[in-house]
């Protein structure tokens, strides 16, 4: 058995991690559109 195996740092659900990182990554895209598009408006 690998050794890292028996001592993990972390033992959260990866779903979790996963759910987590997706709705960051969109929210930061979707910020950017808005701002890009706030501009453009009133350009």
């Amino acid at each position: 058995m690998n050794e890292f195996e028996n001592d993990v740092q972390s033992k959260n659900n990866d779903v979790s991690d996963s759910i987590i990182g997706f709705v960051t990554s969109f929210v930061f895209f979707v910020v950017l559109f808005a701002i890009g598009a706030i501009i453009n408006v009133v350009a």
